[in-house]
Order: structure tokens, then sequence, then C-alpha cells
């Protein structure tokens, strides 16, 4: 059975469904059918946009794989087409496709954690260089395996570059302390 006669065995199952024992059709419109295509299409998509270890996370079959790989390779007319192709074939792993989104999903929530994460350490960055000592009490508070000294020198320098109007270095090694601390709390 080729991916033509799949498609139209699942299309045919979406269309009739039995209820007791009358057959009922159900219409499956033309447009619905076109916006279940292009969303597969646009997972696709996100999936050709994915790095070969991320996609390593992801639940795919060999074929699939293959095809993503090499749509990752192609440029231009070929690309629209593999893209396409790509569509089809999850259009014909059903079974497969929720535990595909699960992953997905699961990656992108990951991800805003890690934005947020950043964001609460930029403002953190922010108000240590601002509040001078009692927000160096609060950041060790916070982590306690902070070094009380360097984070002072950091700081002095971060206002020295700031008043003398240079680049923020200093402001970029608080950042890159505060992540390390993150990673080790």
């Amino acid at each position: 059975m080729n991916i033509n006669e799949k498609f139209e065995h699942s299309l045919n199952e979406r269309v009739q469904r039995k209820n007791d024992d009358h057959t009922q059709s159900i219409v499956v419109s033309k447009s619905e059918l076109k916006r279940d295509a292009e969303a597969l299409k646009k997972l696709g998509r996100e999936l050709i946009g994915l790095s070969k270890q991320a996609l390593k996370h992801i639940p795919l079959d060999t074929d699939l794989l293959e095809a993503i790989e090499l749509a990752q390779k192609i440029k231009k007319e070929g690309h629209r087409r593999q893209i396409q192709l790509i569509g089809k074939m999850l259009r014909s792993r059903q079974e497969q496709l929720q535990s595909i989104k699960a992953a997905l999903n699961e990656r992108h929530h990951r991800d805003r954690e890690d934005i947020a994460l950043l964001h609460q350490l930029e403002n953190l960055r922010d108000s240590i260089v601002e509040g001078g000592d009692s927000a160096i009490v609060d950041l060790l508070q916070l982590y306690p395996s902070a070094d009380r000294q360097h984070i002072r020198s950091l700081i002095r320098n971060a206002q020295k570059e700031k008043a003398a109007g240079q680049s923020q270095k200093a402001l970029r090694q608080i950042f890159e302390y505060l992540r390390l601390l993150s990673k080790t709390k």
C-alpha cells in the first residue's frame, strides 16, 4: 500500500463512521483537509528547523528522520517539495504524531523556562549593580556559595565602566557568574 492509498484509506475511515447499525456519512470539507495538511507541513517545518542534537530527543522513525535531514540540506523549490513529502509522511503516521507533538511541546516549555531564568538573572544583575551591599546580601541569601569578594570586584568594575562610558564587559561577567551560580544551585 503506497502513501496515497494509505492517505485515501485514512480519509475513508475519517469520512465514514458507524453509529449503532446505521452508517452515517460525515462529509469532511476540502478546506478542512487542506487545513490539516497545512498544519502537518507546519509541524514538518518546525522539525526541519531543529538541530541534529534536538532531533535525537524527538521520537522519529528512520525514514522520517532521513527526510528531515535531507530537507535541512535542500534549498529553494526542492525544499518546498520536501516539506510536502514530510507532511505526507506525518499524515500516514497518526499514531506517532501525538508523541512527536508532545516532545516538541516539552522542548518549547523548557526553552521558555530557560528564557525566564535568563530574564531573572538580568534583573538580579541590574539590582546588585545599582543596590550595592544590601543587594549583595540578598544575592548571598539566594546563592550561599557565591564569592562575596569576586562579586564586589565585578560590581566595582561595572560601575567604573558605566561612569567612563566604556563597554559593559563587567556586566557580562556578572551575568555569566550569576548563570554559573544558578546552574550549581
